[in-house]
């Protein structure tokens, strides 16, 4: 057993993959490989079933492993909502795996757990939280989004369902017909079932529509359902789209229901003097979750969620660990297991931590305002070609647009499209994804380089199967 753990072997190994991962840095932001090494998924599989590390030297595994793998720091990756990392975060990232603090109780991640408490309170002051928010941080924004609604429950649910069950409560939520399908999912998790989720439609921007909130509240609760939250995007996965978040906190002051926003996406437009009025109201909220891992540089993946009221960040869970903790007059913030869904957790907050020291709050501003500004100039780009059709006008760096023959249906116009982006993926010279709007696919990018370039924009444009499509 001692060679595994042999100190000058993991050194030695170490700095090989340094190596190799600076390099690959550089030739990925020259543009010199493919973003995607596109293979089918059996053929992947077949390569890896086969796969047998000859030589045993770890530098040949992780080699072939990035070289099959996409590439984030590529200027042309403009797919899905993860952040190339700052590499500084990637070396966080071996420390935290090295050190492997599991975090479920202060005595096993001490700094990372208290690091993490000061990384909730600067999210917390960027948001507009009074000196009494609390959170923390947890896997993902499907993890976060789903603690935040259980708060919800706890609070206006008029049965404790945490130990008494529904017990014939009908139980829902309101959402945007447009917010990520995580909301959904956590709804139906809670045993809310379809009819408990409120679908609001959304408007021409693709935002909740405001105007339809109280008939479908008033729609709801003559079914005999208790509304306990509504949930504001910030912004939406599909189109990039804010919901007016100050008008769906004064509805839901009015109607006395818990305020949701998930901002995994965009809410970390509040590091931006900017661009922070597009989250304008987002302080009233009673609980908000913002990614990490989309738009803040940090290795995924790593979500914090901010509650107002510090009282609300304890109310998701409630047992009893006689092996983990002893009873306390006072709710413990240094023990995170009584508040996460995980017990074992990764040290995740050193990472965003090490951008706060070294970049601070203006590190995280000139990331977004770099990507949000290019999402504007793509719009305009889009719209100087006839043959393209821009879904709207982006407010962020997420931009939809497709290629249209007006002189074909609908399903034709789909099909050109998807195959579009399929022959683009394929190619290895771009990445991008697609999306359906209202029965309409349209090629989706989110600028998430902040190495992408007009230029490269152009030349996305400018391929001969955009313009014949």
């Amino acid at each position: 057993m001692k060679h595994i753990y042999n100190s000058e072997t993991f050194r030695k190994s170490g700095h090989e993959l340094i190596d190799l991962l600076a390099d690959h840095l550089a030739t990925a932001q020259q543009g010199n490989i493919p973003v995607l090494p596109w293979e089918t998924p059996d053929n992947q599989f077949d390569f890896w079933e086969k796969y047998d590390l000859e030589d045993k030297n770890t530098t040949t595994l992780f080699k072939d492993i990035i070289e099959r793998s996409i590439s984030l720091n590529h200027p042309r990756y403009m797919g899905h909502q993860i952040s190339p990392v700052a590499p500084v975060t990637a070396l966080a990232s071996l420390v935290a795996a090295f050190m492997n603090n599991g975090m479920g109780v202060y005595e096993m991640g001490p700094a990372s757990t208290a690091i993490e408490k000061v990384v909730i309170k600067f999210f917390a002051e960027a948001i507009g939280y009074e000196a009494n928010a609390d959170g923390f941080m947890t896997s993902g924004g499907t993890l976060a989004n789903l603690t935040a609604l259980l708060a919800a429950r706890s609070v206006h649910a008029r049965t404790d369902v945490w130990q008494a069950g529904h017990s014939g409560q009908k139980l829902a939520i309101m959402v945007s017909a447009e917010a990520h399908y995580c909301v959904d999912r956590a709804a139906r998790i809670m045993g809310f079932g379809e009819e408990g989720i409120l679908k609001i439609e959304t408007n021409e921007r693709f935002q909740m529509n405001i105007e339809s909130l109280d008939n479908q509240f008033e729609q709801a609760t003559k079914k005999g359902f208790q509304v306990i939250a509504i949930v504001g995007s910030a912004c939406t996965t599909s189109t990039g789209s804010y919901d007016d978040l100050e008008a769906i906190a004064d509805f839901a002051e009015r109607r006395e229901i818990w305020f949701h926003v998930d901002g995994a996406h965009g809410g970390a437009a509040i590091f931006s003097e900017k661009y922070k009025s597009l989250t304008r109201g987002i302080h009233r909220a009673d609980s908000v979750v913002i990614d990490c891992h989309k738009m803040l540089m940090t290795p995924a993946i790593a979500t914090a969620l901010v509650f107002k009221s510090s009282q609300d960040a304890y109310k998701t869970f409630n047992q009893k660990a006689q092996y983990l903790w002893k009873e306390a007059a006072e709710e413990e913030w240094y023990n995170l297991a009584k508040r996460t869904f995980e017990c074992t957790k990764e040290m995740m907050s050193i990472k965003f931590f090490c951008l706060m020291q070294l970049y601070g709050k203006q590190g995280f501003a000139e990331f977004v305002e770099t990507l949000y500004d290019l999402g504007k100039t793509f719009a305009k780009l889009i719209k100087k070609r006839p043959q393209l059709e821009l879904v709207t006008e982006p407010e962020c760096n997420i931009v939809c647009f497709r290629v249209y023959n007006p002189e074909l249906d609908r399903a034709e116009n789909n099909r050109i499209n998807s195959r579009i982006r399929q022959e683009i993926i394929e190619s290895g010279k771009f990445y991008i994804v697609q999306t359906t709007l209202q029965n309409t696919v349209y090629l989706r990018t989110t600028l998430m380089n902040p190495f992408t370039s007009a230029h490269d924009l152009e030349s996305l444009l400018n391929r001969d199967l955009m313009d014949n499509g």
